[in-house]
């Protein structure tokens, strides 16, 4: 096995870990977003541009996710409405 296909085990695991778990935690949205940039990085580096530009789109899509979470949650120790 090369160093190329161990990051890119590596960049899968996470993101399949992340996305399991992110009903648990908006933080895991955010590892999701950060693990797909690892995938995306994977792809380009492996040459199939295809896999790296579609995972760099998810990692968008999940960052935008996360944002939007951490937005509409109510903060701790605000007054209640």
């Amino acid at each position: 096995m090369t160093a190329l296909t161990l990051f890119g085990l590596f960049a899968v695991t996470a993101m399949v870990v992340c996305y399991a778990l992110e009903k648990r935690s908006a933080w895991f949205t955010l590892a999701f977003a950060g693990a797909c940039v690892l995938g995306s990085a994977y792809g380009f580096l492996q040459g199939a541009w295809p896999f790296g530009l579609v995972e760099a789109v998810w990692s968008g899509i999940a960052a935008r996710r996360w944002l939007l979470s951490r937005v509409a949650a109510p903060r701790r120790g605000s007054p209640s409405p």
